[in-house]
């Protein structure tokens, strides 16, 4: 167990950060602005009940756990933000890909998996989650290498609740980033920002540090709006669009 702490003291852990996030069930939590138009918005209830069903496939189909390196080669995403998320709530470290697949880690989470096939052949290399980016999917779009377990219809199968997790090493590293000093597990979360605040996040900045973005605002019992890189440009390029999108959002960061 790891409750919610006491009274003026601030979430540390994820598994913290996950249930002051679903202490308000109904409330908005993460807001997605992607390519095209494209919007999902994710209550408190909701995103737990993703968390946790994608937690319990980790642990169930990887046996993941403090130990396991999951190498992250998603896009500034909110299907991202869940596997990130579902990965540190079982102890696991995450590992930010770069731009061309190397092996490496135990678990490869990706929206291309044809260009993992190449360096993930043979024995003891590792395993491979497709994950389809729009919001509707019900399979990934696309053949899949040999093996691969494809998320959209995967995930859903899982139980809404965590059975089971093992205890996270505080000392461990949680986070891994290209051009970045490791992050562990007593650092992730970090210092709350605005209580309460619905902020627009910048999906063009590192990914590592946008995931820590998010956390100081659910750890500040805020919300999030994020918006992918391109939605972020064509914003920047047009005032009346982003302020139009601030008060119909409420956003106040």
């Amino acid at each position: 167990m790891n409750p919610l702490p006491a009274a003026g003291r601030n979430p540390s852990t994820i598994s913290q950060v996950l249930d002051l996030v679903a202490s308000d069930p109904g409330r908005p939590r993460l807001t997605w602005y992607g390519d095209g138009g494209e919007r999902v918005e994710l209550s408190g209830a909701v995103l737990q009940n993703w968390v946790s069903k994608t937690v319990n496939l980790l642990v169930e189909e990887f046996d993941a756990a403090p130990g396991t390196v999951v190498a992250l080669d998603l896009p500034a995403h909110w299907r991202g933000v869940l596997w990130a998320l579902a990965a540190w709530r079982c102890g696991a470290t995450v590992t930010l890909a770069g731009d061309a697949p190397a092996a490496g880690g135990d678990v490869v989470v990706t929206s291309r998996p044809a260009a993992w096939a190449p360096v993930l052949g043979g024995p003891g290399a590792a395993d491979l989650v497709a994950v389809a980016l729009p919001a509707l999917a019900r399979a990934f779009d696309g053949d899949l290498p040999p093996g691969t377990l494809d998320a959209a219809g995967a995930v859903m199968t899982y139980g809404d609740v965590i059975g089971w997790v093992p205890e996270t090493d505080p000392s461990a590293v949680a986070l891994e980033a290209p051009g970045a000093e490791p992050v562990t597990f007593a650092d992730l979360v970090p210092a709350p920002g605005v209580p309460g605040g619905r902020v627009l996040v910048d999906g063009a900045r590192p990914l590592g540090d946008l995931l820590r973005a998010l956390l100081a605002t659910w750890a500040a019992d805020g919300s999030v709006v994020l918006a992918s890189a391109t939605t972020t440009a064509e914003l920047a390029a047009d005032p009346a669009r982003l302020e139009r999108l601030r008060t119909s959002e409420r956003i106040t960061g």
